[in-house]
């Protein structure tokens, strides 16, 4: 059978799923099965775009098909590219907190993460009245607009970064070879359907183990219940800087995060479960930027991680996962980060809160305001189209 392959591939995924370490009762199994939908799904879209000389962009990850503790705030896109050709990328500039490029030298791996040959953000751009822009990478020589390709390059990325989810709104991007625009690809053969479905099971373990591992690298090794200094994203954007951390809690403790309003055009701050992929973020408020969030008098940001209702702005729900991951992000950075811009943890015993928190009574919300808010949520979700 054609299909064989991938059949095969998604049998083994499945036994990646069970046999994962975090794997300790049904809702941890429920939640990798659907997280192995997605990922079936997203392998067999990204084999079928692996085209270099006819490029398109595609959604690299979204709320169906998650991946690699992806950012609610985010819309990716990727195209596969080539070192020896030339691209044009062409585009009108929404009204995001951040347009970024990034391009990389592979793709993410159980062993190795892509080198980041190049990454800025739409500052290095020549943007008209109207928003619009033309950038081109190629082989060289860099100049105005041109971006030389690096040996090894391989992948294109654009992140469209909100922070106000309600009032911002996409631009539009597309992307060409320059010497194959207006020609066509050559028609489908079964040899070339034979190789997408075996390169969509690869795509589809690769997937799995490297998102799987990311933990470890990355968070596990620190103390539960903290989050480290800001720092420079490991394989990231060189205007962005992170911080990470893992917690787990019990019913009746919280988690107080203190981290002041920064001065950069996007903060914000998420919960990833033990698959490493964001929780629900839709229907839920799991993550917060700073456009988002309540701020203090005094310039702080206090979100309050706990299962139950604290009836406060700044909840972020764990929606019943017990152990999971942190992550704050700052991006479009005009300068260094230090220690003094990062967070502070507090564990404490929820019933602690109110004698806790500064600002406990200015900081309560009723249950109809929350509705409201994750009503705002939900159809912000819905205006920027993501699948």
């Amino acid at each position: 059978m054609l299909t064989q392959p991938f059949a095969d591939a998604v049998r083994e995924a499945e036994e990646i799923i069970t046999a994962a370490p975090h794997v300790r009762d049904e809702q941890d199994l429920v939640e990798g099965y659907d997280y192995l939908a997605g990922s079936i799904q997203a392998s067999l879209m990204l084999a079928r775009a692996y085209e270099r000389d006819f490029p398109r962009f595609v959604q690299s990850t979204g709320p169906s098909t998650k991946m690699g503790l992806d950012n609610p705030d985010a819309v990716y896109f990727h195209s596969y590219i080539r070192d020896d050709a030339e691209y044009v990328v062409t585009g009108r500039r929404g009204s995001t907190a951040d347009l970024s490029f990034q391009v990389l030298d592979g793709d993410y791996s159980p062993v190795d993460v892509p080198d980041s040959l190049a990454a800025f953000d739409d500052r290095e751009l020549d943007i008209d009245a109207e928003g619009n822009f033309e950038v081109r990478f190629g082989p060289g020589p860099p100049g105005p607009g041109y971006f030389a390709l690096a040996p090894g390059s391989a992948m294109l990325v654009v992140r469209e970064v909100y922070s106000d989810w309600s009032s911002e709104r996409r631009g539009a991007i597309r992307i060409h070879r320059a010497d194959t625009a207006g020609d066509a690809p050559p028609p489908r053969t079964a040899d070339l359907m034979t190789k997408r479905y075996r390169v969509a099971g690869k795509i589809l373990l690769s997937r799995l183990r490297t998102f799987l591992a990311f933990p470890e690298w990355y968070y596990l090794h620190l103390p539960v219940n903290t989050m480290t200094e800001p720092r420079s994203t490991p394989g990231g954007l060189s205007t962005q800087f992170s911080s990470a951390g893992h917690y787990e809690l019990a019913d009746d403790q919280a988690l107080i995060i203190t981290v002041p309003a920064s001065d950069a055009p996007y903060q914000g701050f998420q919960l990833g479960s033990p698959w490493y992929i964001s929780t629900d973020y839709i229907n839920h408020q799991t993550s917060l930027t700073a456009d988002q969030a309540r701020i203090d008098p005094d310039g702080q940001i206090r979100l309050v991680l706990c299962q139950r209702d604290p009836g406060l702005a700044n909840w972020v729900e764990l929606t019943g996962h017990r152990r999971g991951y942190m992550q704050i992000r700052w991006q479009r950075l005009s300068r260094e980060l230090t220690s003094a811009d990062g967070p502070q943890v507090e564990l404490v015993r929820f019933d602690e809160l109110p004698h806790r928190l500064p600002h406990h009574e200015s900081a309560q919300i009723a249950r109809e305001q929350w509705r409201e808010r994750i009503a705002a949520r939900q159809a912000a979700i819905g205006d920027r189209m993501v699948g």
